[in-house]
């Protein structure tokens, strides 16, 4: 069966964004683009939330695949093109002209957990989810979160007015500590976790 992942990329005193959402604060390097690119090596489907997607679709469309572009951001965004994609939003509507309109569906929220319990009840590649901290953090409520991939980076973000906690109060699941080790080339920590059965 398929397992839900999620990847979230935090600061040390837990905020997955700045002030007004702003990832600014982030390293959002080479190191990280390469945790990416394994995960998304595993995936099947990526899920998003009504913020995050638009920020793919502006994106990695726009990505150079030329002969000397990077490779690593190449086949991001080849692999985030050829991948299903499911849009949780009540609002969020694609354009016709919209680059992945082919690869979308768009769910409302009140039908996305059993359409995401369909699809990991369908045998393939994994789901992923990027970012989408509403989103996220609303399935790991329910309990629909199969592992985590939490990368600690090297930063503070608090001192700048706050930002967006990485996670929601009243969250209480457990996790078994999987594996951690140090992002090549970096400071960020990777910290990962399956899910225990409640």
């Amino acid at each position: 069966m398929a397992r839900l992942i999620v990847s979230i990329l935090s600061s040390l005193d837990g905020y997955c964004a700045g002030p007004g959402g702003a990832l600014t604060g982030l390293p959002m390097g080479a190191a990280f683009d390469v945790h990416n690119l394994e995960c998304l090596r595993r995936g099947g489907t990526l899920l998003f939330g009504a913020t995050t997607y638009p920020m793919f679709e502006g994106y990695w469309p726009q990505v150079d695949r030329g002969p000397g572009s990077d490779p690593v951001q190449r086949e991001i965004a080849e692999r985030v093109e050829a991948s299903a994609k499911l849009l949780v939003s009540d609002h969020l509507r694609l354009r016709p002209d919209a680059p992945w309109v082919g690869t979308t569906t768009v769910v409302p929220r009140a039908l996305a957990h059993a359409h995401i319990r369909q699809l990991k009840a369908t045998p393939g590649p994994d789901l992923l989810v990027y970012g989408s901290h509403l989103l996220y953090c609303n399935l790991l409520a329910h309990g629909l979160v199969d592992e985590l991939h939490l990368l600690v980076a090297n930063v503070l973000l608090g001192g700048l007015g706050g930002g967006v906690p990485t996670f929601e109060p009243g969250l209480a699941q457990h996790w078994a500590l999987r594996g951690q080790r140090r992002l090549p080339g970096s400071d960020i920590v990777a910290l990962h976790y399956d899910c225990l059965p409640r």
